[in-house]
């Protein structure tokens, strides 16, 4: 009996590491997700991603550690360069696509509608941090720590306007507006997108990523 307990105990722990998350002093539960290497690494061999002025290869992310990516990205700016991210986002393979199609095809068109200008920059409140979700010490690892997600707290236009998710979400109804078709967008090309909506941890930004949920990895999460 002793033996069999032994067996389960050692089936679970190897699911599942408990580790340290740099100087923060917040632990968090890593699980073993073979995915997302083979993921990552299906994008790189696609050249879906290409080193530009604007985005580049970094060669870590700090470690040894479970957080981070195989080969990880520094991105600047997307839609062919037009649109800068500030600062400049910390990201694996899989995202910088996905990024770039929802400018491309839910935040531009937005923008043109509501103001008659484009977007030129978004501005980020978090990409890759080694660290649990949302900083409770002994939670899951956060997709942050695989730098599989964004977080994305405002968007500049051409004309100097500036549109707050914080302020905007429940500001006047061109920014309510847009906002909301840009949160809809966001839904069309990432697994999971969080809004003010969502809980009090995401009242000023809108946070994406590429998270696999459920048996089959499917579930979509878009609220």
């Amino acid at each position: 009996m002793p033996s069999v307990r032994f067996r389960v105990a050692f089936g679970i722990l190897s699911a599942l590491w408990l580790s340290g998350c740099g100087g923060s002093g917040q632990y968090f539960v890593a699980k073993d997700e073979p995915w997302r290497a083979t993921e990552e690494r299906a994008c790189l061999a696609s050249g879906a991603v290409q080193e530009s002025p604007f985005i580049k290869t970094k060669l870590s992310l700090g470690g040894p550690t479970v957080c981070g990516a195989e080969r990880p990205f520094e991105l600047a700016a997307t839609d062919g360069g037009r649109v800068t991210l500030q600062p400049a986002a910390l990201l694996r393979c899989p995202m910088i696509p996905q990024v770039n199609r929802w400018v491309q095809t839910s935040i531009q068109p937005a923008a043109m509608r509501a103001y008659g200008a484009p977007l030129v920059e978004l501005k980020i409140a978090g990409s890759y941090a080694c660290r649990p979700m949302n900083h409770v010490s002994g939670a899951y690892l956060s997709e942050h720590g695989h730098a599989n997600a964004l977080d994305v707290s405002g968007f500049v236009l051409a004309d100097g306007r500036s549109i707050s998710v914080k302020r905007g979400w429940r500001g006047d109804y061109r920014d309510r507006a847009f906002l909301r078709a840009v949160h809809d967008g966001a839904c069309q090309h990432f697994t999971t997108v969080l809004s003010p909506d969502y809980d009090a941890n995401h009242h000023d930004h809108f946070h994406v990523d590429l998270a696999r949920r459920g048996p089959d990895g499917l579930k979509t999460v878009c609220k």
